[in-house]
Parts: C-alpha cells; structure tokens; sequence
C-alpha cells in the first residue's frame, strides 16, 4: 500500500509540482491548501509524512506543527517545513517547534522527493523491532526499543530526530562523531548548508538532558568537528 503524504500550501502550482514528483515516486498524495483544513485532514486521514507550508491562511505551519507534537496520537508523524523566508530564526523556530526538516522556496522539487524518501526511511527503521537493549550514561537512560528516555528518572520527550541524535552519541561515548555523521545518522542525508539545523537539533536536545544547557556535562562541542557524548559525565564537559 503506496505511503500517504499530506502537502499543505496555499500555492496550488507548488502543490501541484509536489503531486507530480511524489506520485511519480508511488506516493499517494493528500492537499490542502490553508492551515485548518491541513489540521483536520492531518487528524482524520493520519499520514505518513507532512510537507507543510510555514506561511498559510487561516493557521500558520507553526502552530500546526506546535499542535502536533503535543497531540500524542500524531506527535510521531515526520514534516518537513516549507518556508519562502530567508532568514535563519524562522528556519530554527520550525525546527525548535518539531519540525524534521525543512526546505526554503524555491526549491527542487527531486531533492525535495529525496528528504522524503529519506525520512520515511528512516521512519521504517525507528519501528523496526531490534534487539531490546538500553543505553546509560549518567543519569540519562535511553530505551531503544521503547524509544524512551529519562534523565534521572524523569521521562523525557524527544522528537524522532532527537532521539536518533542521542542514540548515536550515547552508543559512542567518548568518541567525537563528525557534523556529516550525525546528520547521516539523523536525517538520513548530509548536504552543505545543514549545519545550522544540526546546531538547533543538538541545542534543543541539551535544553532537554542538561542540568545546565549552557555548561553542558554530557553533549560536549568538539570545535570544527562535531560533538560527542562525555565518557565520564561526573567528571565535567567542555
């Protein structure tokens, strides 16, 4: 059964690109063209993944995508977040928000199919039953399986990109994993350009596992590299 994907803009032409490439693809393709009826047919259609306009009438992607992650029946649905605006604050607000990733207009309808194929992938592998083991470190404890955190006891919510984030540092503890990596290991994808979502992902996790966000103990910055997770995070951060 071909995957649905719901694409919400006010731009019908956009629309209708998007609905070309991604059928091509053997997508079926829902649309709506303002935030209300993007929200409805969200909750009553479930789809596979959101293609979802920053700007729209009636109800911005913001708070869609707000209303979204706190709804717990949709919280794991991907998007990827259309925006015309260039600047980065909007870019980094959709992504503190939940967003997964996002692409600024204009765009390339093919690259746009292939972040698609890319987080649905990633997506099937995240429900995928593997081998039920958990990760510590510290106070954090992270379940694989169950796809659950908790910081000293406390359960934690991550986001999908979040989570595959810190399984990738916690599996690797002391060592430093490049930029590159850890978006090929989040996003599915590393291209130029990606780094400042990188940044936000990584900010919005240590606003979630730090005692102190701004002196992180486990999520250290390994400048012009990447980051890693602290070996001994009783021990002090960088």
């Amino acid at each position: 059964m071909a995957q649905r994907i719901l694409v919400v803009d006010d731009d019908r032409d956009i629309v209708q690109v998007l609905r070309g490439y991604l059928e091509q693809s053997g997508y079926q393709v829902l649309e709506a063209n303002d935030g209300e009826t993007g929200l409805h047919m969200l909750r009553r259609e479930r789809p596979d993944l959101v293609i979802l306009d920053l700007m729209l009438p009636g109800r911005d992607g913001m708070s869609i995508t707000r209303l979204v992650r706190e709804d717990k029946t949709l919280a794991a649905t991907p998007i990827i977040m259309l925006t015309a605006r260039v600047e980065a604050t909007d870019k980094i607000v959709g992504l503190e928000l939940g967003a997964d990733d996002y692409v600024t207009k204009p765009f390339n309808a093919r690259e746009v199919v292939a972040r698609v194929n890319a987080l649905l992938r990633r997506t099937r592998l995240d429900q995928r039953p593997g081998p039920a083991r958990a990760l510590a470190n510290g106070g954090l404890r992270l379940d694989i399986e169950a796809r659950a955190l908790t910081v000293d006891e406390q359960p934690v919510e991550l986001t999908r990109t979040e989570f595959s984030l810190l399984e990738a540092l916690m599996t690797n503890p002391g060592f430093t994993l490049t930029r590159d990596e850890l978006l090929e290991k989040a996003m599915g994808y590393a291209y130029e350009g990606m780094g400042r979502a990188l940044d936000t992902h990584m900010r919005n996790l240590r606003r979630k596992v730090e005692p102190d966000p701004d002196n992180p103990l486990y999520i250290q910055t390994v400048y012009g590299v990447g980051y890693r997770m602290a070996r001994d995070p009783a021990g002090g951060a960088a």
